[in-house]
């Protein structure tokens, strides 16, 4: 039996999945108030790079257990009804995500396609999240 390429998984749930751009995601962000927007990066790529202003950060390993309101390690911001939107780096763990969320039962997902580095390349602001996290690089 051979490996199925993860490139090929990941393409067939960006067809299955909301894509969305950064310019996209900037108007949700200035029309919905309510809207869920959830880091996947691991916190050091927070810390080290910055991050969405207003994103929560749900570390790609932990997301269906935070998702979950049967799991003990629920997060309450995370509602089927409510827009979501999910990002990562580049835009494959997030295209993944989306789709166990919508798997889940999540009925309003999407992803932005060009990940955090798209966002940070197209010139949308970036927090500092390192001054305020108590994950820090050490010299």
């Amino acid at each position: 039996m051979s490996i199925k390429p993860i490139s090929e998984i990941v393409e067939a749930a960006k067809r299955g999945t909301e894509n969305l751009s950064v310019e996209q995601l900037q108007e949700e962000m200035r029309k919905n108030d309510d809207l869920l927007v959830i880091d996947l990066r691991e916190i050091q790529e927070r810390v080290d790079l910055g991050a969405i202003p207003g994103s929560l950060n749900a570390p790609r390993g932990m997301l269906e257990f935070w998702a979950d309101p049967e799991s003990p390690y629920y997060r309450e911001y995370f509602r089927e009804d409510r827009r979501t939107v999910v990002f990562c780096a580049g835009g494959h763990r997030s295209v993944l995500a989306a789709a166990a969320l919508t798997e889940m039962g999540f009925q309003n997902v999407a992803q932005l396609a060009p990940g955090f580095a798209g966002w940070a390349e197209a010139g949308a602001p970036v927090e500092d999240v390192s001054a305020k996290s108590r994950w820090v690089r050490r010299k």
